[in-house]
């Protein structure tokens, strides 16, 4: 079963699935996020070729456990998110993660050549993919939760403040 992150007792709303321990140090930082916005997940290893029954399990049981969102990340053949679709109703974020023999890409390819009719929002290869598919997940869940839409719209300003108008001279003469 998987392993939940609850936040003062609440049952988890996002699922983050990956397809091996591996995938672990790319989908930690999708949970870095959720714990940022107090968001509650859970963690599971659910292999689309070596627990296909897991993944079964897991997938069409997902929306009655009351998640909302499922994050799901895999390397090489990378068929974890789009099985992971085909199975729930809920929206799947596909991260690819990067492999060692053509450095991700055969992931971000399979997870981005989902047929019609089983969508999955893919995202970048590695980190930046994990990142921004916790910050999507929060897009999504704040749609209809007035607290975290609060929460995510003073990280989107403060994000923009952070960045400066101008570059700074480097190595500029005086």
């Amino acid at each position: 079963m998987p392993r939940k992150a609850k936040k003062a007792g609440k049952a988890p709303i996002v699922g983050i699935a990956m397809g091996s321990q591996s995938d672990w140090e790319t989908m930690q930082h999708a949970a870095e996020i959720l714990r940022e916005f107090g968001i509650p997940y859970e963690t599971s290893i659910v292999s689309a070729h070596r627990t296909p029954e897991r993944l079964y399990a897991y997938a069409t049981s997902a929306a009655e456990r009351g998640l909302k969102v499922v994050i799901a990340g895999a390397g090489g053949a990378a068929h974890l998110p789009g099985m992971m679709a085909s199975l729930t109703i809920l929206p799947v974020l596909g991260v690819p993660v990067q492999s060692k023999s053509l450095d991700g890409l055969d992931s971000l390819l399979s997870i981005a050549q989902m047929p019609a009719g089983i969508p999955v929002a893919t995202l970048a290869i590695g980190k930046a993919g994990a990142t921004n598919a916790g910050l999507l997940a929060v897009a999504v869940l704040a749609l209809s939760d007035k607290a975290l839409a609060q929460k995510w719209r003073y990280f989107r300003r403060e994000q923009t403040k952070a960045i400066a108008m101008k570059p700074k001279k480097v190595g500029a003469r005086k």
